[in-house]
């Protein structure tokens, strides 16, 4: 053999011998993070698991349980119905819990929400006679967030809180007017005479309104009884009360809206003797974030992985 085709030969091995090298290393590399990121994603399952069972018939020593009812009042918001009433739920059954303080600091929201909250407030206050429950506001507790407030025992506030608006809204709009001036006309086509009801493309009915007041007074309606069953002898009779005004809360005091001022920690320490707080607030916890960030597409890819790795293994 030339001297030539053992140089090319030498070079040629020398070059597949540096390619099996690099595959090695990167075939490690891809391991490596493999195994990172699944332990990553099992850390993030574990304190999933542990945010989701947070309180729930564990022994904590006494305590005073808190439920925080933050923002709007929605089934797709923290403030919604499920978790809430899970948190009430691990709360009074625990055993180490002396009382229970629900915060509220919530313009409102849905009333249906809000009424399957105040239910079963009023449930578990039934089950549990000698826990007592009580509501402590901050910035704002206005309409449905009142609504689940006179569901406790006692309400405490800031003298500047804001509380009330024992109302209800239903907002809309009208645009016939500027269609007819840009030449638009609705083409909307429904089977009910009531199906489109409201439809800020076409004009009011009289009669539609009529029927829309007349629900949005069935609940108003709702609400007064609620508030009335909760606070009882305690409201005073003001002509406002139930106009949807808001008060702050040295007035609302007053008016038998709420009862005293007070936040979490002075109930917790001076009505309950309990200054230690257990949170049990149901919170979005980061392995639902990332679920809802990278949607299922992500926990395809997990599985892959985890797969892929079973066969290596």
């Amino acid at each position: 053999m030339s001297e030539e085709n053992t140089w090319e030969r030498q070079a040629l091995e020398h070059l597949l011998l540096e390619n099996l090298k690099e595959n090695k290393r990167a075939r490690r590399w891809r391991t490596f993070w493999r195994i990172l990121f699944s332990l990553i994603m099992l850390r993030i399952i574990t304190l999933m698991f542990q945010a989701s069972n947070a309180g729930k018939g564990t022994v904590l020593g006494k305590h005073t349980a808190l439920i925080t009812i933050d923002g709007v009042i929605s089934p797709s918001s923290p403030a919604n119905a499920s978790d809430i009433n899970a948190s009430l739920k691990a709360a009074f059954e625990n055993p180490e819990s002396v009382g229970i303080i629900v915060r509220i600091d919530s313009p409102g929201g849905s009333p249906v929400q809000a009424g399957i909250i105040h239910d079963e407030m009023i449930r578990l206050r039934k089950l549990y006679p000698n826990k007592p429950l009580h509501v402590v506001v901050e910035e704002i507790c206005a309409s449905g967030g009142y609504y689940i407030a006179v569901a406790g025992d006692k309400i405490y506030v800031d003298k500047a809180s804001l509380v009330g608006s024992i109302g209800v809204i239903m907002q809309g709009f009208g645009l016939t007017g500027l269609m007819d001036k840009l030449g638009v006309e609705s083409r909307t086509i429904t089977a009910g005479e009531n199906k489109a009801i409201m439809d800020p493309f076409k004009k009011e009915s009289p009669q539609q309104r009529a029927k829309m007041q007349a629900l949005l007074d069935e609940i108003h309606a709702q609400f007064i009884q609620v508030v009335k069953e909760g606070r009882g002898d305690r409201l005073k009779n003001d002509p406002d009360l139930f106009t949807g005004m808001v008060w702050n809360g040295a007035r609302s005091i007053e008016l038998g809206l709420t009862d005293a001022i007070g936040t979490v920690d002075s109930v917790a320490r001076d009505v309950f003797n309990q200054p230690d707080l257990v949170d049990y607030t149901l919170r979005e916890n980061i392995a639902e974030r990332v679920a809802k960030k990278f949607g299922a597409a992500a926990g395809t890819s997990f599985g892959k992985i985890i797969s892929e790795q079973t066969r290596v293994q």
